[in-house]
């Protein structure tokens, strides 16, 4: 994993760039996808759906987010009436149309983030509380060794000034263990896949 420059997602011509003017970038990342090709996009998407989300992360993460969902249900930061369609409109109310009949992508209860549009290079989530409305992008992108990586880029509209006392607040979090630990976890499933393939490619 490597955190990137912000012109690195800002010059790019993703679809994102059209939905998301009153949002700020608040981080850039890169996620190692060795052997990856151009239309690897959805594999990838799949292999991180099955990488086990929270329940497989280390126990500093898991304890981080015990402790922010804990004090989100204490002062009502995750009330619905704070969330998206209610608080804040959904990003897809922006869609347009070619954008509104593409693939929605596949939702959870596991996953907070709920889905925008999937793409064969890009696909865009949201979530919005009383602290913020944020849209994770992941894009698909040929690096520098001609293999093809995963992009992702944080996107935030903090609400007032609690929600940038927030961001402020928890961005050490997100550096040291949050992202760290989500790299290791996507880029081990990516890996396991691949060893996998190829053991079927041999007893093949």
């Amino acid at each position: 994993m490597a955190r990137l420059a912000k012109s690195t997602y800002t010059e790019h011509p993703w679809r994102i760039h059209d939905l998301t003017s009153d949002f700020r970038v608040e981080d850039v990342w890169a996620f190692r996808t060795p052997r990856a090709g151009p239309d690897d996009f959805p594999t990838m998407l799949a292999v991180m759906r099955t990488a086990g989300g929270l329940a497989r992360q280390t126990w500093p993460v898991r304890f981080l987010f015990a402790v922010r969902w804990k004090l989100g249900a204490l002062l009502g930061w995750d009330n619905p009436t704070a969330g998206v369609g209610a608080r804040v409109a959904s990003i897809r109310d922006r869609l347009p149309r070619d954008l509104r009949d593409a693939p929605r992508g596949q939702d959870n209860d596991n996953m907070p983030l709920k889905a925008i549009y999937e793409l064969a290079m890009e696909s865009a989530r949201e979530l919005a509380n009383k602290t913020v409305h944020t849209v994770m992008h992941l894009g698909w992108v040929q690096g520098a060794n001609g293999d093809h990586e995963l992009r992702m880029a944080v996107l935030v509209k903090p609400n007032g000034w609690f929600g940038r006392l927030y961001m402020a607040a928890i961005a050490p979090f997100r550096y040291v263990i949050v992202y760290p630990a989500l790299a290791r976890q996507w880029e081990r499933a990516w890996r396991d896949r691949n060893d996998l393939a190829a053991r079927r490619g041999e007893r093949g």
